[in-house]
């Protein structure tokens, strides 16, 4: 019999949504470069992106009190689906009365062409944007935007925006890509965002 697609999966304690498996990054770290899972068990490379009606039926599946929150984060950029993402962020938080995270690359504004953050209010109570570097050159070489120069600018722009919208607004950076002297240039560029830094571990297939 043949396994279902994941558009829920278990992972550090929280439920993910796999909402895409677009994204308008291509970054030389990404999990999707080292097979189908993050967690060991589910293939995350879905055979159609789940209506908003397929991912609140299975979310149903998972008990509230065996999770802590719901995280936007699958095998893709969740804002691609950013409407769909906001409808079901703000049905979790009404019928599931569970905290929301968006785990992002931070470059909607440049996909929609208009300030997203305001659309977050209410509906994402964290929002975790991975920095990657702390350069424009340096971010175009391991994250390779779709979008190409102007992307860094515009992940910073964004972060400083979300924090006017969003209780928690965290910017990441992976241990094994960046130097000591690169992480402390992050906290700066996370603070000057009035955001906090999180240097995430590297794993054989990590999470962002």
């Amino acid at each position: 019999m043949e396994k279902a697609m994941t558009i829920t999966y278990a992972l550090y304690g929280n439920v993910y949504v796999n909402l895409t498996n677009r994204c308008s990054n291509d970054c030389v770290f990404c999990e999707r470069h080292y097979g189908p899972s993050i967690n060991g068990k589910d293939n995350l490379w879905l055979e159609h992106e789940p209506g908003v009606q397929e991912v609140k039926d299975s979310l149903l599946k998972w008990n509230p009190s065996d999770y802590k929150e719901v995280v936007f984060c699958g095998y893709g950029e969740p804002t691609e689906r950013l409407d769909d993402l906001l409808e079901i962020a703000a049905w979790v938080k009404q019928t599931l009365h569970k905290p929301t995270r968006l785990n992002t690359n931070g470059l909607a504004d440049l996909r929609y062409k208009k300030h997203t953050a305001p659309m977050l209010k209410d509906k994402i109570d964290t929002v975790s944007i991975s920095l990657n570097a702390v350069s424009e050159e340096r971010y175009d070489e391991i994250c390779r935007p779709e979008f190409g120069k102007g992307s860094f600018e515009a992940l910073k722009r964004y972060a400083e925006e979300c924090t006017a919208y969003v209780p928690h607004v965290v910017l990441s950076v992976v241990d094994q890509v960046t130097t000591a002297e690169e992480q402390k240039k992050a906290a700066e560029i996370a603070a000057a965002c009035h955001a906090v830094l999180r240097v995430r571990p590297y794993e054989e297939n990590p999470n962002h």
